[in-house]
């Protein structure tokens, strides 16, 4: 009877840690709450804890199994970026659990060794998506076609400045700043050198992939779903990325 016991309060320890380490990962790729307190709660009950309760924000979760025995556990998130692969790669296991497809070892082992399963885009595929993205936009929205090629070249330099910085620097909004930087500063030299044409146009374009969207749709999504703590947390958070990439902008204009 005590080996059953031990046994099912190790099983159930096992299920919040696979829960809290779900949860995780989703909030540092960039999911939304409503969606990782969804898919916590779901594992949470696939596994049998029925009165499991979860609070999550944008820096920590603590989870109850709802049982005296199980106690807590409480996960700590220092850094978040976007990697929709990550969430949606989550949700599979999540789903795949709930089918009885694969275990609670199973999902465990795969979610510690989620990097090995998700497939990174190389550098170079995100330098020139960075520079069709920045050099499409100019037409689309300025109607500019003549600054196409130096947009999507500034738009690529900008994508690999940041890239760089956030992996060796590692300072919040820095590598947004710096980035924006070197944005206006190539933007410049080029209008000034007779290679471009508008240099408004083609800092507004490269710039466009370090705007931070996915923060500022969260913010909305996680405080129109009643979240009135990760929402505005989000919404600062975006606020200050922007404003650091205008601070970069107003930089390269009073020095270039």
């Amino acid at each position: 009877m005590a080996d059953n016991a031990t046994r099912q309060e190790n099983y159930d320890h096992l299920v919040l840690n696979t829960c809290v380490l779900a949860g995780r990962i989703m909030i540092e790729s960039g999911s939304e709450m409503s969606r990782v307190n969804d898919t916590i709660m779901r594992i949470a009950q696939n596994a049998g804890l029925k009165d499991a309760q979860v609070y999550a924000t944008l820096t920590g979760i603590i989870m109850s199994g709802g049982v005296k025995e199980v106690g807590a556990e409480v996960g700590s998130i220092d850094k978040r970026a976007f990697d929709m692969e990550k969430v949606a790669k989550v949700n599979e296991l999540s789903r795949e659990y709930a089918a009885k497809k694969i275990d609670i070892y199973q999902f465990r082992d795969d979610l510690i060794h989620i990097n090995d399963l998700v497939a990174t885009f190389p550098l170079w595929l995100q330098t020139v998506g960075a520079g069709l993205v920045s050099g499409t936009l100019v037409v689309v929205f300025q109607n500019n076609l003549p600054d196409f090629w130096v947009t999507f070249i500034v738009g690529m330099f900008g994508w690999l400045v940041y890239y760089f910085l956030n992996i060796y620097i590692q300072i919040r909004f820095l590598s947004e700043f710096l980035a924006a930087v070197v944005v206006g500063a190539l933007a410049l030299i080029a209008v000034k050198n007779g290679i471009g044409v508008k240099a408004d146009d083609i800092i507004i374009g490269g710039m466009m992939p370090l705007v931070p969207g996915i923060p500022l749709t969260n913010a909305v999504r996680d405080a129109l779903s009643g979240n009135l703590i990760s929402g505005p947390a989000r919404g600062i958070e975006a606020l200050i990325s922007a404003c650091a990439l205008g601070f970069g902008v107003a930089i390269a204009l009073h020095f270039f």
